[in-house]
């Protein structure tokens, strides 16, 4: 495996987000998606793949929520 380039990560935060610094980051990489802690920008980003990342959103998106 590549190295995924971390140190030249463009992290961003929702614009959802306060300004209080309590939130996820995100940052897009080649063919994964990197999240970490606003609050702890120092500790290793949890890494999924683009794919992963896509499938967790729609299934937020469409549920089931009973």
């Amino acid at each position: 495996m590549k190295p995924l380039g971390l140190t030249e990560a463009q992290w961003r935060k929702s614009s959802y987000s306060g300004g209080a610094n309590d939130c996820v980051e995100v940052a897009v990489l080649d063919g994964y998606i990197a999240i970490r802690d606003s609050k702890r920008p120092g500790r290793p980003p949890l890494v999924v793949s683009r794919a992963d990342a896509q499938a967790f959103i729609n299934g937020i998106q469409t549920g089931p929520w009973e």
